[in-house]
């Protein structure tokens, strides 16, 4: 009988965390190499260059400028590949049942309620709707074919408007058609609309509108996206 160890899992370090979101980002982004390369002659020359501008002109001071320059590209290159890394965790999940869950949930931040399960759902043919709350309002969100998400946003509509009459209700389509907010452009989208109500009116809104929320703990609700597979990795 084998002993079970008590020792913490360990954690991936720093560099290994770094090959893993490199090797992440370079798959949607075939050209990322030749990027990565430019940024750091770029930084090295612009380096250089100001070693030979600023006086005393010696070979230590080309050095050290140099060296910044090095510091300069490392830096500007994660930030990089962190912005494209998003980028493409938002191409890969487009299009996926509960792609907009996950970006609700984890994307809105502090000043927006909102959760990764629909509060209305087609269990055929897996179209979805989702809530949130905040200073904006009421925010619809339909994820599937808009032609047959009608009766689900207009049901959610008429339970918001029951429960919280005044309060504004915005309707998003997720999409690329005419109309339609792209998943990549979801949580900009909402975060840019007007605040309309307060911080109390909002509370009370999410306890009203949570009260009438049918239950959907029976319904085969989409699994969603998977963010250990999906989220893009960014080192520590």
């Amino acid at each position: 009988m084998s002993g079970r160890t008590t020792a913490p899992e360990k954690r991936p370090n720093f560099f290994r965390q770094l090959r893993t979101l490199y090797t992440f980002t370079q798959k949607a982004f075939r050209w990322l190499p030749w990027l990565l390369a430019g940024i750091f002659i770029l930084s090295i020359g612009a380096g250089v260059a100001v070693g030979f501008l600023i006086p005393p002109v010696a070979w230590w001071s080309i050095l050290l400028w140099a060296v910044t320059g090095l510091m300069l590209g490392i830096l500007i290159s994660l930030m990089t590949m962190t912005r494209l890394s998003t980028s493409a965790m938002y191409k890969q999940i487009d299009g996926m049942p509960g792609a907009a869950g996950h970006v609700l949930s984890t994307s809105l931040g502090r000043n927006w309620t909102a959760n990764d399960t629909p509060v209305g759902i087609n269990p055929k043919t897996q179209d979805a709707v989702y809530r949130v709350v905040g200073r904006g309002g009421v925010v619809i969100v339909a994820e599937g074919a808009r032609g047959r998400l009608t009766r689900l946003v207009n049901d959610e509509r008429s339970k918001v408007q029951r429960v919280a009459s005044g309060v504004p209700v915005t309707v998003i389509y997720i999409g690329h058609g005419e109309g339609d907010v792209s998943i990549d452009k979801l949580a900009s989208t909402i975060k840019a609309l007007p605040k309309k109500i307060d911080r109390a009116t909002q509370s009370a809104v999410i306890k009203r509108v949570d009260s009438v929320s049918q239950s959907l703990a029976s319904l085969p609700i989409p699994k969603g996206i998977d963010p250990t597979k999906v989220r893009a990795p960014r080192p520590r």
